[in-house]
Order: C-alpha cells, then structure tokens, then sequence
C-alpha cells in the first residue's frame, strides 16, 4: 500500500502540532511530502523547529489506512483541499507571511480577475453597524466585488447577507474545521455561502475553534482580498489585526466613522489617524478601485420619490442612527399624531424600522432587499 500524492498532501495538511513556518521547514529541508513521510526521527530533528515530541508526533500520525479513510472521507463531505504545490492556490496568498500550506474548501474560492473586499467588524455591533455591514456588502457586491469576510455573529454575518443579495461571490474564512458551522446561529448563512461563493479553512474536519486560530485565520482574509473595510471595531479587537495584516500585505484599508464618544468608534478612528481611508458611502470604494458604480443603492437612498411631502420632511430626519419619536415631532415640526401615523406607515412599507420602542433608523436592509 503506498499514498497518493493528494493523501500525503492530506497527511501534512492535518497534522494538529506543525503550522504553515513548520511544514516551509520541513519542506524545504525534504523537498517534498513524500520524503517527510519516510523520514526517521533522527532525520525530523535536523529540521529547524522540530523537536523530539513534534518528531514522535508526526511519526505516531504515519498510518496509511487511517489516511486513506479520512481524505475519502474529505471527498465524500464534498470539501476540496488545495495545496502550494497546485496552480490554483490563490496567487494573492502564495507571499503573505505564514502563508497556509492548504486550503479546505466548500463551494469554490474567490476569482483571481475580480476584486476581492474583506468586510470586517464588531460581533457586538449596533444597529448602525449592521445597516452599514450590509449596505456596503451589497452594494460593492451589486458592482461585480466579491466580498470576504469570517462569518461571525455582527457585521461579518450582514456582510455576507448583503453580498448574498447583491450576486457576486462572497467568501468566509473560518478559525475552524472546514465541516465546523460556528457560530451555529450563523448554520443558514453557512449553507447559503457555499452556494454562492465558498467556506474556506486551513483546518481540516473535525478541527474545533480555539482562541489563537482566529487571529491566525484573519491574515487569510485579508490575504485574499485588495482592501479591507473596518465597519465598527473596539480600540483593541481582531477586525483591527486584519486591518494591520492588510497594511503589511500593502492592501487598501478602509474605515467607516462613528460617533468618537461611542466605544465600537475606537477602532476606526484611529485606522483614520494611522491613514486609513475614510469612507461615507460604496461608491468611494468603487472609486479607488476605478470601478463603475451602479447607482442602485444611490436610489435606494432617495426613495422618498415614493412618498408624500409630509412623509419626506420624516424620511429626511431620519439617518442609520437611531433617533427617538420626539426629537423626530421637534425637527419636522409635525403634528405628533401626524408624526406617528407616518413613522407607522413608512415603517409598514419598510423605509424604516425601530431599533427599539420609540428609536427609529432609515431602513437599508429592508429596502435592498425588495
């Protein structure tokens, strides 16, 4: 019995003690998979960074009939597995540092003639958070840009929702076992990316998330992208490595401003203080990448075309933060029961919609959606 290459590919590729500097020095020491395969401890130790429990490790992983079984099993889970050594690897990811050794897939991986924007922020974002997350993901979708971004709960998930909705690719990169849906409130957006895009890994089944894999996972993201969007992030949070990560991979960074006495604000202004871009709206995305924007979501923008005078004297008062009933009677000068029929109306019809009782936002969501 011996193994193929895409089996010993396997084999290295899930290995749980060796990370992506640990298999460059074994191969580059042994060249190829095949010769780590048969090499004896005494030959393991020469190489830089192994050491006698890494040596026995891998040793005590070399069992052909357990191989075989778990890369049939990979093929049969419908996960592909690309390696450094295919021509499809992502080009993007071939000079990053700690680049991955391989890529456990679902669906497919990004195009290498598209752009690529990574969408990352806050799990615990505000509202504001979502609409942006969501907005943007669609809208830089709408315009033929894939989005990336890691699937968490927060703007990662609206990210992905709204990229889903505007029909280009979007990809999530998980800290996790290909097979892993986590966070498994996120199990129909898992399900949903792999048809319309791809889940990406550098961990094989089975492998559950621990703490240090996401940071890793972030230098991923940002890999595979041209520019990173920073929607809301705390003064010292993971969307503020991949924002690092980008900078030193020479990408665009991007960030979104928020109010500077709001905590979940921090962390982009001070991307803008280190030179990060600000940005108001898609289009000026679409601009530095010297991309066409379609006007839909500008339309979506104005759609008081729809309404009546009094209802766009309401619409216009409103923004993506919330604001409360009264402070909405007192700008429009409206009649309070007037106020109320129309917040009602509008947010029946989906224009708007309450953040919570008596706290009202213009609803992009809802209306790029229709």
């Amino acid at each position: 019995m011996s193994l193929e290459q895409k089996e010993l590919e396997y084999w290295v590729a899930t290995i749980p003690v060796i990370g992506p500097a640990k298999i460059r020095s074994l191969l580059n020491y042994f060249e190829n998979e095949n010769n780590i395969y048969n090499a004896k401890i005494d030959e393991l130790l020469q190489v830089e960074g192994i050491n006698q429990k890494i040596a026995d490790y891998i040793i005590n992983t070399k069992k052909e009939e357990k191989i075989k079984k778990g890369y049939k099993e990979l093929i049969n889970k419908k996960v592909t597995l690309i390696t450094i050594n295919d021509k499809q690897y992502p080009e993007k990811l071939r000079n990053i540092h700690k680049n991955p050794y391989g890529l456990f897939y679902r669906g497919n991986l990004p195009r290498e003639d598209k752009v690529s924007i990574a969408i990352v922020g806050a799990r615990n974002c505000s509202n504001y958070g979502k609409e942006m997350a969501y907005w943007f993901g669609r809208a830089l979708s709408e315009a033929g840009i894939q989005i990336i971004s890691g699937m968490a709960i927060g703007v990662d998930g609206y990210a992905h929702k709204g990229a889903i909705n505007g029909k280009t690719n979007t990809f999530a990169v998980l800290g996790n076992g290909i097979d892993i849906c986590y966070p498994r409130e996120n199990f129909d957006l898992y399900m949903k990316i792999q048809q319309n895009g791809g889940i990406i890994s550098e961990y094989g089944p089975g492998v559950p998330g621990r703490a240090f894999q996401f940071p890793m996972r972030n230098r991923i993201i940002s890999g595979l992208s041209d520019g990173v969007l920073v929607v809301e992030a705390r003064e010292k949070s993971g969307s503020l490595i991949t924002a690092d990560l980008a900078l030193e991979q020479g990408k665009e960074v991007f960030a979104i401003p928020g109010r500077i006495e709001d905590k979940l604000s921090e962390g982009c202004l001070n991307l803008i203080k280190q030179g990060g871009e600000v940005v108001s709206k898609p289009e000026d995305i679409l601009e530095n990448f010297h991309i066409n924007s379609i006007k839909e979501w500008n339309k979506l923008k104005k759609n008081n075309i729809f309404l009546d005078s009094a209802e766009k004297i309401v619409y216009a008062s409103l923004s993506l933060v919330p604001k409360h009933v009264d402070d909405i009677i007192a700008d429009t000068n409206l009649l309070i029961s007037q106020v109320l029929s129309i917040l009602l109306k509008m947010e029946l019809d989906g224009f708007i919609k309450q953040t919570a009782p008596g706290y009202y936002v213009q609803s992009f969501c809802e209306l790029m959606k229709s």
